[in-house]
């Protein structure tokens, strides 16, 4: 298991005061606790027997594919024992562990194979329904690694109908094998272009933060907004989940996290976990490699500020960015257009609101991995839930 002087590493930690913009009387609604597993289980031909590591084991990227499919990660932050780092999930059993089954095979996701055919760690992944494609991002490293190997920092997207490779895009040149931590990606599937969030979790307190712009089209990858405030932690931040400080004593510094694209995807949007606001930026500039890299930084809009930490982010049809806000258990709703807070979803059963991504119909859903839990060492065996909210995606 990783030791707590890497608890860096966890994801989306955050602050106690109360998310700004919304008052005291606008009551959140309760999430639907959708799914609730009892751990997790890879092993069908054992009938679902719970696997004895669970609690090493969380649960913290989910998406849909347009077939109603489920596909989650489960990232190797804790042990690299883990079977399988992308997984189909199967929601016909609403009990017991969570039934998972390696994509796109059990070979693809072990560990010790060439780093550049093997999922190693994924976290952050995309479910791309209009070229039947996924891309998993790759963070390159296992647990108890100091450095992922040569060619493990990748992107690698997938056809949904073979489960066969598309591409692999090795990410070595624009991240660093050491201290580099690929978190999540957000993809215009149109223009097949994508935007990796670069948390540097593994480089604090300096974090090797940016941004990476993959583009399918060309088949090239830009590293831009460098450790650029907007990406970087704020080290006068100190986090909580609860209502209780997580590792009092030891700051929690992770750089930009969640990251998506407004609808017509001419805008990229991105919160830092230990930071206190909403940026965003035009994506053609992002693309433009001619543009200075003090222009690029100048264009930066900071859309809201934010009294929490984050975690995972999404934009809804009507364009508000809704935010996973770990401080208040649920999710938080931000209007780009004025910058206002509300916090519409929120339950005490939540711990940790990490992925939230749509659905079918109008509805959200998000996981609450308990990464802090987990990274603190109090998940025991047995005690493991692995739990997905539902929540509607109207205003109201």
């Amino acid at each position: 298991m990783i030791r707590r002087n890497l608890a860096g590493l966890v994801l989306a930690l955050t602050l106690a005061a109360p998310a700004a913009g919304f008052a005291a009387s606008d009551k959140p609604n309760e999430p639907e606790l959708w799914r609730s597993y009892k751990g997790v289980s890879w092993d069908a031909a054992e009938g679902g027997k719970e696997d004895a590591a669970s609690h090493q084991a969380p649960i913290a990227g989910l998406h849909f594919a347009k077939d109603g499919k489920a596909f989650v990660s489960v990232p190797r932050w804790i042990s690299p024992a883990v079977p399988a780092t992308l997984n189909r999930l199967s929601t016909e059993d609403t009990s017991g562990p969570a039934a998972l089954t390696a994509f796109p095979s059990a070979k693809w996701n072990v560990t010790g194979g060439a780093p550049t055919q093997t999922l190693r760690n994924v976290l952050g992944f995309y479910v791309d329904n209009t070229n039947n494609w996924l891309w998993a991002l790759d963070m390159g490293f296992v647990a108890g690694e100091a450095e992922a190997p040569e060619g493990g920092q990748k992107i690698v997207i997938f056809d949904l109908a073979t489960g066969e490779p598309v591409r692999t895009i090795v990410l070595d040149g624009v991240a660093d094998r050491k201290g580099s931590f690929l978190n999540d990606l957000a993809v215009d599937e149109q223009a097949r272009v994508a935007y990796i969030s670069d948390s540097g979790f593994r480089s604090a307190p300096d974090n090797k933060t940016g941004i990476i712009v993959y583009d399918f089209n060309n088949d090239s990858a830009r590293r831009v907004l460098n450790q650029d405030p907007s990406v970087q932690i704020k080290k006068d931040v100190r986090v909580t989940s609860h209502g209780e400080a997580v590792w009092e004593g030891q700051p929690i510094l992770i750089g930009i996290n969640g990251i998506a694209l407004s609808k017509d995807g001419g805008t990229l949007y991105w919160t830092v976990t230990t930071g206190d606001a909403l940026h965003a930026v035009s994506t053609e500039k992002l693309k433009d490699a001619s543009i200075a890299a003090a222009d690029l930084s100048a264009s930066v809009k900071t859309i809201a500020r934010l009294d929490f930490g984050t975690d995972g982010i999404m934009v809804a049809d009507d364009g508000a960015v809704l935010i996973t806000d770990v401080a208040h258990n649920g999710i938080t709703r931000v209007d780009p257009a004025t910058g206002a807070t509300r916090l519409t979803v929120a339950g005490e059963g939540v711990f940790w609101p990490d992925t939230v991504t749509r659905g079918e119909g109008n509805s959200g859903y998000f996981t609450s991995s308990n990464a802090n839990n987990h990274f603190a060492g109090t998940v025991k065996p047995g005690g493991e839930l692995s739990n997905i909210w539902r929540f509607p995606l109207s205003a109201k």
